[in-house]
């Protein structure tokens, strides 16, 4: 099943489910495309977690060696925007990134998961736009500036459940329609069940947090008036667009 957030012709925030690009709440049903509603990134996370280096072909294009455990940081819930949004950049920055990714959506609290049990607590998984501000993140270590910015991860534009996204499900950007990044989750170095095990062990993951598993290679630039597209296989296209002040 696949599931969104939005805000219906009334204002209310409704929860329903998606086929064939008509999203269905009780006796309503709207296109994904309507203007009467809002799409809503189709969780609120506390927290996102994020996985740095995740594939082997991002860490060798960034000149980067691979890790030897999961490399995490945050993005905070300003950094959320939704589907549909314009983003609004830092003013100023040589280089702002697009990095397509898969993210894994939490369905309840917990904390020490193993790897076995690891997919229970697993609501869906959903695309993700972890925009990066690389001038800065150049210049620090806990990458605030870099990666923490309002509107810095893009999130939509629905949940789709496990069974919905194969174990090689591709992740792909396309920037004013050209492709630019074209990758698969079976490329990930570290699995989302050895993700949440390590995560949990240090954090507790509350229900509608996110983890980010990272991007593959062919991240790049984004300049201002730029139409953004994130696929994921299974998922659906998270589109969104890019301003520079």
């Amino acid at each position: 099943m696949k599931y969104a957030r939005f805000r219906d012709p009334a204002g209310a925030v409704r929860r329903g489910s998606v086929e064939d690009g008509q999203v269905q709440f009780a006796n309503d049903t709207y296109d994904l495309s309507d203007d009467a509603i809002d799409v809503l990134p189709p969780c609120e996370p506390s927290k996102i977690v994020c996985i740095g280096r995740n594939y082997a072909d991002h860490a060798a294009e960034m000149g980067s060696d691979l890790p030897d455990r999961p490399m995490l940081f945050l993005k905070p819930p300003n950094t959320v925007a939704s589907h549909g949004d314009t983003i609004t950049v830092p003013a100023g920055k040589e280089r702002i990134d697009h990095e397509a990714e898969i993210g894994v959506v939490i369905g309840e609290q917990c904390r020490h998961v193993s790897e076995a049990e690891a997919m229970d607590v697993v609501a869906g998984f959903t695309c993700v736009d972890d925009v990066s501000n690389r001038d800065d993140q150049q210049e620090e270590r806990n990458w605030v500036r870099g990666k923490a910015f309002d509107g810095a991860a893009p999130l939509g534009p629905v949940l789709a459940t496990p069974d919905e996204v194969p174990a090689d499900a591709t992740v792909q950007t396309r920037v004013n329609g050209d492709l630019r990044q074209d990758g698969s989750r079976e490329q990930l170095i570290f699995s989302v069940p050895e993700l949440i095990a390590e995560i949990t062990t240090f954090l507790t993951l509350e229900p509608g947090d996110v983890i980010a598993t990272g991007t593959p290679e062919g991240v790049g630039p984004l300049e201002d008036g730029d139409d953004v597209e994130i696929e994921v296989e299974g998922v659906g296209t998270l589109e969104h667009s890019v301003r520079k002040p």
